[in-house]
């Protein structure tokens, strides 16, 4: 199985939400896009995760992963990469993506729209140096918008956090994956976020 056969393609037509062009609208009516996403972990073991909130409920917001769309033309794994370098400035390369881990579906309501996604999730070891701070010159206009923040945190303080945390039951699927992936891909199932 390669990476792009871990999610289905998109279909129907462009979605005019006010969404980047990677989703559209699927047969079901719901905005569809594939996604990849990657678990960052440093040398203690702590996570990078992103802080947002939905443009259209500012008062309410999370903790994800970081990741994003798949491009057309592009695999889950180049997706990957790409998002890392975005959202976070460090460059990996692609012998240092581990996986993909987990694959998993989401529905979920954003930017007053019901959407649904399909994920590839992949590992990356990186040293907990390497990211220095926020650089926002490779967002989107939307991350502009949404992203309030990225932090490394412990699993111990993960676990112990108020807010919602995406994947749910990140901590103890990161937990899984210590000290050692053991190679099994792990199908998570559909999330109603």
């Amino acid at each position: 199985m390669t990476s792009n056969d871990a999610v289905p393609e998109a279909v129907g037509a462009p979605a005019a939400s006010g969404l980047p062009p990677e989703w559209v609208r699927g047969d079901d009516g719901l905005l569809f896009r594939r996604a990849a996403r990657v678990i960052l972990l440093d040398e203690r073991d702590r996570v990078l995760l992103i802080r947002g909130h939905d443009q259209d409920q500012p008062e309410r917001s999370w903790w994800f992963t970081i990741g994003g769309g798949i491009d057309a033309g592009e695999s889950s794994a180049e997706a990957a990469l790409r998002e890392v370098r975005e959202e976070t400035g460090v460059v990996l390369h692609a012998d240092e993506l581990v996986g993909p881990v987990f694959t998993r579906s989401a529905i979920f309501d954003f930017f007053s729209q019901h959407c649904r996604q399909d994920e590839v999730i992949y590992l990356a070891r990186i040293p907990g140096s390497s990211f220095v701070g926020t650089d926002r010159s490779g967002w989107t206009a939307l991350e502009q918008d949404v992203i309030d923040e990225l932090a490394w945190w412990s699993l111990d303080d993960l676990a112990a956090v108020d807010l919602e945390v995406f994947p749910e039951g990140l901590v103890d699927l990161v937990r899984g994956l210590l000290p050692v992936w053991d190679g099994a891909i792990v199908h998570l199932g559909l999330a109603r976020e």
